[in-house]
């Protein structure tokens, strides 16, 4: 199913752009290390961004956890989402970030069927969400999501304060600032879908251009920073924003 964009708007805070180092006075650049690739610390510029709906998948109570990927097919990525108050940019602590996906094979927990495939569903899988620190940091490990038919790949995420924790491991009540969703780049997806547990998925794949909701906007409309964790595209993916949003 497509989501919908509504109109009510936030504000995301792009990160820094990555910085390659090149050796000065030397005949022959050196390649570049791996703390040269890292993004670098510059200060955060607040941009405006639409949000989005939830879209058709959510569900409510989900666990409170900083690995949701359970015992799902994919390639690593780690996401380190950092959640900023959009008048200051200080962070936002003790806010907590809930995320969901699709997995390879383009199906929700708790709707498995609907792009088509037929596998268990417990209604918890690729669901979840952590409390920021006090640096507003939220990490989360997931695999890199699947696809499914008229969307790009993507993420959902909401942001919430005030949220009370359950003795079940879930959360509940609170105020819910953002919802909005997190983008991959074309290139790195175009690799992504060529690993057997992704290209399984014989969906038509709609690429980032196609999308319906993804306006070329970049970080300012929740592109990730992606930077690879090793040396192939097996090894995974670590993805970074930061959102800004209205916390008064």
């Amino acid at each position: 199913m497509t989501d919908a964009s509504i109109g009510r708007r936030t504000l995301l805070v792009a990160t820094g752009a990555t910085v390659t180092a090149l050796a000065v006075g030397a005949t022959t650049p050196e390649a570049p290390t791996a703390a040269d690739q890292a993004p670098a610390a510059a200060a955060a510029v607040c941009t405006l961004t639409k949000e989005m709906t939830e879209g058709p998948y959510h569900l409510d109570g989900q666990l409170v956890r900083a690995d949701i990927s359970e015992d799902k097919t994919g390639i690593p990525l780690q996401l380190t989402l950092t959640v900023v108050d959009d008048d200051t940019c200080a962070p936002l602590g003790n806010a907590l970030v809930e995320i969901w996906h699709c997995d390879a094979l383009g199906e929700y927990s708790g709707f498995v069927g609907g792009n088509g495939h037929d596998e268990p569903d417990n209604g918890t899988f690729l669901r979840g969400g952590v409390l920021t620190g006090s640096d507003g940091v939220a990490r989360i490990t997931s695999v890199y999501p699947g696809w499914y038919r008229g969307r790009c790949i993507h993420i959902h995420v909401k942001v919430h304060t005030e949220v009370t924790l359950t003795s079940d491991g879930s959360f509940e009540g609170g105020q819910e600032l953002h919802t909005g969703q997190l983008f991959f780049a074309e290139s790195i997806t175009a690799k992504v879908a060529l690993v057997p547990a992704y290209a399984v998925n014989t969906v038509p794949r709609t690429t980032l251009a196609q999308d319906s909701l993804y306006d070329e906007g970049g970080a300012a409309s929740g592109l990730l920073t992606l930077t690879a964790l090793g040396g192939s595209t097996t090894a995974g993916y670590a993805g970074t924003l930061t959102l800004g949003v209205e916390s008064g």
